[in-house]
């Protein structure tokens, strides 16, 4: 299915190639010295590296500034700005450091461009191996110098990086000679850093080329008397410096070998084939190459005297009736010839295994490029959609081909297509499979009821991807469509899909970049099973909108299933059971129903919660003394600093950033990857600490504006807010609440946000604004209106404003019950003329409102899941206070052991009206009355997150909203009932339940007002039910 690896070209015009090849064979063969046209020996190349060797920082100063919205041209202005004195020649002499050329070239940059540029971010990804890559054409050019005998050096202005090695990502052992300007505090254009160079090679000028870039410095090169080629584009460049040599720098034809000796073919017989099949007389030999991949129907390069051809033969040995099917590969590529699909010029099928032992067919090698990499790393953004638009373009232009109309109409079954592939693949895995995998077996469970009824039947290609298409070198078009060995009649949603799949799977991903073989069979299973967790993930988070319309007997949004572990089996004595429901079987289980115990969790979140459990009783419970002093001392405007120690501790545990959902961040680059059920479990348990949100990095408002960044940013956003963030180094605030309008409504909000020059000028006056008098916070997101007479939900913007920029005046803190929630506080602020660059727009003016319902994704229940660790913690607390002492309790009183939740309940017996309080009615009618609500609220909670896993949020909008009216009330009502069993210690800030009843109290505001709530509930229930 490789044959796609018969064409592959690393940017090669291979039309060119075999004209050349042709005109330096006639004219030089036999000779062994090679001049150039006026007869000077040539006995060195030497070559300037970026530009040359690799990618130049002026390309890649062009992309970055793309995809950072920074001013095309900033990079390359301030690189040159200056001269010779400029902070770009300095630092490629050495005279300053990394840090200080950064420093000043930032200064620079911004100077220019009037705003904040992350210089930081580009020079990384200047040196980065991803693109510090020697160009494949400049390696093989500088292995064919070096085989004829010719010395090569390079030259190269290059620079210290931080870690004090030079910037040099080359093979040294491809020089004879390597010339740095950092090593010897000389630059190009300088003529002493030539002269230094030919000193080393021993060499005239005469006798060498010189290859750059720039045209100073081949101009500075050429005054020298040195040979020089300005180097455009490394393939002209290549093809110029062979015109001076005589001789070809590309003599291979890539990803070929010789023949090996298994898989060797009679040339003689073949030969007379070909001869008889051309119609050539040649005396010529015919040159023959394997192909390293396509090894499924073994592929050879042929060349016999002009004709360049592809052989593709079945393999020897006994065959399945079904496999290695060349007779197909051939049929359709003939048949399609006409019918405007680009494909390979099929020549001729030939069935006699006389000739090379086993049936063949042959076709023209079809030059091209191929691009393996689907992110298509060093193309312009334009460049990357004119080829994928060129790729979609093709594919229509396969499902538009009427069977019938071009003889195919029997070249696959008619209809079912999907449930037989689905069919076919398990049957693949049974036969293949060494060890059961759960998340497997779940997907084939789920999938075949989950396909869609309405199928199309065309032509399908079976294997459609980016590097099975041959395109043209110089423009988006598509020569020739590969690898047809799996095409089929079929529905053309397959191809979308698996063209699409590119796009998903995370970019190391071993298939993506053509990298599996042989040589990764040892991860197989650990593929298959990343694959089926990734395949599952897929269908009950996006392929759900697929199938949404579909008709189920249980419809997907109240898919609910309650399935746990037996308790005998789960929890050891003294362990809470979150539900009494029998243990469910295995493959109910498999079927991603709602986990609501922590123990019928997967093995890894099992072990995450269970060290975070620790954690919180080795830690942070511990510390809560401590830390609620600091509170009310004096610094607590300041951060404590054992907050700032046990947040190391929690890093350094892998307890950081637990919050980001899956779906919002695929590839796990900046959190757990744990889905919202998961989160939740583990948020409840940072619940019961009022410390540990913010301890573990997953407290708001910081959590809802990373997502945001997450999801919305733009690559120069995240890593100047979002990378901080992430760090724990910043703290920030989100600021939409404004006194003087009701601000339940999010449309109502008055800060105006007006368009001045190049920048955004923001008025306005809020309040309620969380963490911002925190020293650390650095980030306010904040919502204003850009259009007052646009659509209602269209008036509204979000920027990121810097909290040092001026004209952001903070009036007073404000307290909650006369909490201050130091240092964060709630803040009542001004904004009066707050300048705020274009670029710190998120996504675009009038974005606002889609971006505030986004950024309350999965933290639309964050605030839920946490109320439910406030009541159990309160309840806790409760039934310490209350029982009579016991031989535990007596430990406790002593410190022999560590108290219930680690906040000291000093246990003994507390009697009123002559009877214990245990044994009073109305106490246990309260401990009853608790748990049978935070149970219900839980339930409410985990069936929230789970709709949202398997849905989407939208399509959870009626679970979250009777969660966030149900949660607060619960909770201010359980940790009343515990208040009053404390009696007035309960009021007091010796036990944390004052502080739990505030911010119980305080939800019913700040994640939206309950009437709110109730009205969402009620319109959704009469719209389902009328």
């Amino acid at each position: 299915m490789c044959v796609r690896s018969c064409f592959q070209s690393s940017c090669l015009q291979w039309a060119w190639r075999t004209a050349f090849l042709k005109h330096i064979q006639r004219r030089h063969q036999g000779s062994h010295r090679w001049t150039h046209l006026g007869g000077s020996t040539y006995r060195a190349v030497i070559f300037d590296m970026g530009g040359v060797l690799i990618p130049s920082p002026g390309r890649v100063a062009a992309e970055w500034e793309v995809q950072n919205r920074i001013p095309s041209g900033t990079i390359l202005k301030a690189l040159m700005e200056g001269g010779e004195n400029g902070p770009w020649m300095r630092f490629m002499r050495a005279e300053i450091t990394a840090e200080g050329f950064l420093r000043e070239f930032g200064r620079l940059c911004s100077e220019m461009s009037k705003t904040s540029v992350p210089v930081d971010s580009f020079f990384s990804l200047l040196t980065s191996e991803r693109v510090a890559k020697q160009f494949p054409v400049m390696t093989e050019a500088i292995t064919q110098i070096r085989a004829k005998g010719l010395q090569t050096a390079v030259l190269s202005n290059n620079f210290y990086l931080p870690n004090q090695k030079s910037f040099l990502p080359l093979d040294r052992k491809q020089f004879d000679v390597v010339v740095e300007s950092c090593v010897e505090g000389i630059c190009k254009p300088d003529p002493r850093i030539y002269k230094l160079c030919l000193e080393r090679l021993g060499l005239q000028p005469s006798e060498s080329i010189f290859l750059d870039d720039l045209g100073p410095n081949v101009k500075a090169a050429a005054s020298l008397g040195i040979h020089t080629i300005k180097v455009n584009d490394p393939e002209t460049a290549v093809k110029e410096l062979e015109a001076l040599l005589g001789f070809t720098l590309r003599l291979g034809v890539p990803n070929t070998q010789p023949v090996r000796k298994t898989m060797e073919i009679p040339k003689d017989s073949l030969k007379k084939y070909l001869k008889d099949l051309l119609g050539i007389q040649t005396t010529g030999p015919l040159e023959l190459l394997q192909f390293d991949h396509g090894q499924s129907n073994p592929t050879y390069y042929i060349r016999l005297a002009n004709r360049d051809l592809v052989l593709r033969k079945k393999p020897p040995g006994t065959l399945l009736p079904s496999a290695h099917a060349i007779e197909r590969e051939f049929r359709i590529m003939k048949a399609l010839a006409n019918a405007g699909v680009p494909v390979p010029n099929v020549l001729d099928l030939c069935e006699d295994s006389s000739v090379v032992g086993t049936p063949f067919y042959v076709m023209e090698y079809c030059p091209g490029l191929i691009y393996k990499d689907p992110s298509l790393p060093g193309l312009e953004p334009s460049h990357r959609r004119a080829i994928y638009t060129a790729m979609n373009t093709v594919l229509c232009k396969i499902h538009s081909v009427d069977p019938q109309a071009v003889g195919l109409e029997d070249y696959g079954k008619q209809g079912a297509y999907i449930p037989r592939q689905v069919r076919t693949w398990v049957k693949q895995y049974r036969a293949s499979e060494t060890s059961t995998i759960p998340a497997m077996e779940r997907l084939i469970e789920w999938l075949p009821l989950h396909l869609p009824h309405q199928q199309r039947t065309t032509l399908v290609h079976g294997d459609f991807r980016l590097d099975n298409l041959v395109f043209h070198p110089e423009k988006p078009e598509v020569l020739a469509v590969l690898d047809w060995e799996l095409s089929t009649l079929g529905d053309p949603l397959i191809d979308v899909a698996y063209s699409c799949l590119a796009h998903y799977l995370p970019s190391s991903f071993p298939v993506l970049r053509g990298q599996a073989s042989s040589a990764h069979a040892e991860q197989t299973g650990k593929l298959t099973e990343f694959v089926s967790n990734l395949a599952w993930d897929f269908a009950v988070k996006e392929g759900f909108r697929v199938f949404k319309e579909m008709p189920f007997k249980n419809p997907l949004t109240r898919f609910c299933h309650t399935w746990a572990r037996s308790q005998s089996q789960w929890y050891p004595i003294g362990t809470r059971s979150y539900s009494s429901v029998p243990e469910a079987s295995p493959a109910h289980a498999s079927r991603g129903g709602l986990v609501i115990s922590p123990e019928s969790l997967s093995p890894p979140v099992r072990e995450l919660y269970h060290r975070l459990k620790r954690f919180m009783e080795q830690h942070v419970y511990p510390a809560e003394p401590e830390l609620q002093s600091h509170q009310a001392s004096a610094a607590r405007w300041s951060p404590s600093p054992l907050i700032e120690d046990l947040k190391e501790k929690a890093k350094a545990e892998g307890l950081w950033n637990l919050f980001l959902p899956l779906e919002a961040d695929p590839e796990k680059k900046y959190g757990a990857g744990l889905t919202n059920v998961e989160y939740a479990h583990l948020c409840e348990l940072m619940g019961t600490s009022l410390y540990a949100p913010e301890i573990c990095n997953c407290s708001a408002p910081d959590t809802g504006n990373m997502e945001l960044l997450v999801r919305y940013g733009t690559e120069a956003q995240k890593a100047r807010w979002l990378m901080p963030l992430l760090e724990g180094k910043a703290r920030s605030c989100f600021a939409m609440t404004e006194p003087q309008v009701a601000s339940s409504d999010a449309t109502n909000i008055e800060a105006s946000i007006r368009e001045e020059d190049s920048f955004y000028v923001i008025n306005g006056h809020k309040w309620w604004i969380t963490g911002i008098l925190d020293p650390r916070c650095q980030l306010c997101v904040f919502m204003g209106k850009t259009d007052p007479h646009a659509p209602r939900h269209r008036q509204q913007s979000v920027l990121l404003v810097p909290m040092d920029t001026p004209g952001i005046k903070i009036i007073r803190p404000l307290t909650v019950y006369g909490l201050e929630d130091a240092p964060g506080g709630h803040g009542e602020v001004r904004f009066e003329r707050v300048h705020v660059p274009k670029e710190n727009m998120v996504l675009g003016p009038g974005r606002g409102f889609e971006i505030t319902q986004g950024r309350l994704g999965p933290g639309r229940i964050h605030h839920c899941m946490r109320l439910i660790g406030f009541s159990e913690r309160a309840l806790a607390l409760m039934k310490a206070r209350i029982q009579p002492p016991t031989a535990e309790g007596r430990e406790q009183e002593r410190g022999l052991r560590r108290p219930c939740f680690h906040w000291s309940c000093r246990v003994k017996s507390r009697v009123a009206f002559g009877k214990p309080l245990v044994e009073q009615g109305t106490v246990l009618a309260d401990i009853a009355q608790s748990r049978v609500e935070i149970e219900q609220a839980r339930l409410l909670v985990l069936r929230a997150a789970h709709v949202m896993d398997l849905a989407g949020n939208k399509a959870a909008a009626l679970d979250i909203a009777m969660i966030k009216m149900v949660a607060p009330s619960m909770a201010s009502r359980v940790i009343d009932r515990a208040i009053q069993a404390f009696g007035a210690a309960g009021l007091s800030s010796d036990y944390p339940l004052a502080q739990f009843f505030t911010w119980a109290r305080a939800l019913r505001f700040a994640d939206g007002p309950d009437e709110v709530h109730r009205a969402t509930v009620a319109k959704l229930e009469l719209k389902h039910r009328i």
